[in-house]
């Protein structure tokens, strides 16, 4: 009788802070989703603007979480890419925050302003994919499923 081994993979454990990471970044592509679908909305109706500002909220607040999981990859050593990955982040997060909450210009109307914050938007968008990715393929693979869903509310709101 022919005993073969068992074809199975271990069981992957993910540590507190790639578990936030992923978290964030879920939470990030749903509420920039969500600050698409009320733009549009938004558009169409007079005064409903309660939950562009609560998605936009999220948006900004989810600075702490990503400073809190900079702070841990820099304790465990992380991989540089991970780290620039995450500074590269809380970049776009503090630039959205300085130019819609704190200066309150219009920038999307300005084109010199929009094109580079739009630039850094997907260079953002991308690291959390990467990073997400580096953490394990399923992991990647929600992260990407939830941009996926983020650019298809800025095809409706663009439409």
């Amino acid at each position: 009788m022919n005993k073969e081994k068992a074809k199975t993979s271990p069981t992957q454990i993910y540590k507190p802070n790639d578990i936030l990471f992923v978290t964030n970044s879920v939470v990030f592509n749903l509420a920039v989703s969500g600050v698409y679908i009320s733009s549009k909305i938004d558009a169409a109706a007079i005064d409903s603007s309660i939950p562009l500002k609560i998605c936009g909220g999220i948006v900004v607040l989810l600075i702490i979480p990503f400073t809190v999981t900079l702070f841990g990859y820099v304790k465990t050593k992380a991989k540089n890419k991970i780290i620039i990955s995450n500074i590269l982040i809380l970049f776009y997060i503090l630039l959205e925050l300085l130019l819609d909450y704190v200066l309150k210009i219009p920038f999307r109307e300005i084109l010199a302003i929009h094109i580079p914050y739009i630039i850094i938007f997907y260079a953002a968008a991308f690291s959390m994919i990467g990073v997400s990715r580096t953490i394990s393929k399923k992991t990647g693979f929600l992260v990407v499923s939830t941009f996926l869903i983020l650019i298809g509310c800025l095809i409706y709101n663009l439409s």
